[in-house]
């Protein structure tokens, strides 16, 4: 029989949710421009007063999800300063995040607002709850908000960042909440990307993965022995294996998990090592100095890849400069896709990623054309703080699994350098979109069997001794040219050989034939000493 758990446990614990599930999903100077899916609590529905359970019945099919809801928005904060204690009792004019496949009449899509709507009537008996499609707070300009604006109700499986806005107080610097389960976790990521393909070639051995973002929890049992201690570059401390937020410990699973006892979930890459820089630890911002410090600092280490997180701006000048000194090393940088077109542009060789959801589309509004590959980034199931399972959504996901293909191309040939990491990846893309590369989608959707196996008809030459401007060589490819050098040097030795005996049979046919013209009896000259003269002819 189970014991009643205290009521302050599961407060704590519904307080867990709301930072692992609900963190930021961009970097953090925009995270206040983020787009969410939400609805806005009315007086009453069919005559009766609101709950969570209808409104999961009426946007997500299913009553049973309430429970989903109740995670996603439970202590944040409402405009009229109240806060979502019991499923059972709601506020008219509260606003609620939904998941990222809640569709219907009243479903808004843009950014959580933060003051109090305006007075509207409730809905006459049988009506569909709140006013479709009410004014966007996003864009005032456009009050009829039309179905996929920001504002306007979402089509189905349109694409959230369940991080509302003025969310909960963060625990005191350096104390962690408990932590607990996803409620509704899904495997479609991994499925989607297949990385398990390319395992019998590679599985990322020896590639560490610098992930700057919350911290890592090393005592997750699907990561003991693949998290390194790492840096907290905001105690300076030397330990980055702990983790408040979840956001950095999801990226390690997705990296380099490995299957535990009754949880076979594994990362893209389960041999590669991580190496958390924790660069923020109770949810605030980390200003562009500390990001480009982290970066440096995690330079000092030396890994293979690095992964920058959602509390790092890739478009941040101090940020742009520490990137650059990265690919100058020769270490493939995978980051986020700016969502606006200011700042100052990422260095040409990094890999810029958006998310997408399962049905396609996309986690975010990413600016025009930076999107270089897409991976997995909407309702992501991964690990969360002491080995549970976390579900969210965020750029920062799709990072994390084009940083695991990443170290499974270096895992397999680690003579490639950062350009030709990123054309590797981008030319065995899944094609999306309307074409390759396509404003929205890139390249398309990384494959990691084929990014680390497929032959490229450009990968012709050797990779160069500095391994900076040759074009790359895939390892089948080195395999064959091994080969045919090989044979090439048989060959030569085998004709030296052949010339040097044809020599000297043709010099001992030339003594034979000498011997030949001398008289029977009479012994042969020796041609390297005069022949002296008889004593008949000196006189």
């Amino acid at each position: 029989m189970t014991t009643p758990r205290p009521m302050g446990w599961i407060a704590a614990a519904l307080a867990a949710i709301l930072l692992t599930i609900a963190t930021p999903a961009v970097p953090a100077a925009a995270a206040a421009d983020e787009y969410v899916l939400y609805y806005t609590v009315t007086a009453s529905y069919q005559g009766q007063p609101e709950n969570l359970a209808g409104i999961a019945s009426r946007f997500l099919g299913d009553a049973g999800r309430a429970t989903e809801v109740f995670n996603l928005n439970t202590g944040r904060r409402q405009p009229d300063g109240g806060a979502l204690s019991d499923p059972n009792q709601l506020t008219n004019g509260w606003y609620l995040v939904l998941p990222w496949d809640a569709v219907g009449p009243g479903v808004q899509y843009g950014v959580l607002p933060t003051t109090a709507p305006a007075p509207a009537p409730a809905p006459a008996p049988g009506g569909s709850g709140a006013p479709a499609n009410p004014a966007n707070p996003a864009n005032p300009g456009n009050p009829a908000n039309p179905p996929g604006s920001p504002g306007g109700a979402a089509p189905s499986g349109a694409p959230a960042s369940p991080r509302p806005s003025g969310g909960a107080k963060p625990p005191e610097s350096g104390k962690c909440v408990a932590a607990t389960a996803a409620s509704s976790p899904s495997n479609w990521a991994m499925t989607r990307v297949a990385s398990d393909l390319a395992w019998p070639y590679t599985r990322g051995t020896g590639v560490s993965v610098a992930v700057i973002d919350s911290g890592v929890d090393g005592q997750a049992p699907q990561l003991l022995n693949r998290v390194q201690p790492g840096v907290n570059v905001v105690t300076g401390e030397n330990r980055g294996d702990t983790d408040c937020l979840g956001t950095g410990t999801a990226m390690a699973g997705l990296i380099a998990a490995q299957a535990a006892e009754n949880d076979p979930f594994t990362g893209v890459a389960p041999d590669s090592i991580v190496l958390p820089i924790r660069v923020v630890t109770d949810g605030a911002t980390a200003a562009p100095a500390a990001q480009a410090a982290a970066i440096d600092v995690a330079l000092q280490l030396q890994p293979g890849v690095l992964a920058l997180g959602s509390y790092v701006d890739i478009t941040a000048d101090p940020v742009v400069q520490s990137v650059q000194k990265a690919l100058d090393l020769g270490i493939p940088v995978v980051a986020a896709a700016p969502t606006t077109s200011g700042g100052v542009t990422p260095p040409e060789d990094v890999i810029l990623v958006g998310g997408v959801g399962m049905d396609g589309k996309l986690a975010e509004e990413y600016a025009a054309g930076t999107v270089e590959v897409v991976a997995p980034g909407v309702n992501v199931s991964s690990l969360g703080i002491n080995g549970t399972t976390f579900v969210g959504t965020g750029t920062q996901y799709a990072v994390a699994m084009t940083a695991g293909t990443v170290a499974l191309i270096r895992g397999y040939n680690s003579n490639l350098n950062p350009k030709q990491v990123a054309h590797r990846l981008q030319a065995t893309s899944a094609q999306m979109g309307d074409g390759k590369p396509d404003p929205r989608y890139g390249h398309g959707m990384i494959n990691p069997e084929a990014a680390v196996t497929r032959e490229l008809p450009e990968e012709a030459t050797l990779v160069s001794s500095d391994n900076r401007d040759a074009t790359p060589v895939s390892g089948s490819e080195e395999i064959r040219i091994a080969f045919l050098l090989t044979v090439l040097a048989g060959l030569v030795l085998t004709a030296l050989l052949v010339l040097r005996f044809r020599r000297t049979m043709r010099a001992a046919a030339a003594e034979d034939d000498l011997d030949d013209d001398w008289p029977a009896g009479d012994p042969p000259v020796d041609k390297a000493k005069p022949t002296e003269p008889s004593s008949a002819g000196s006189h």
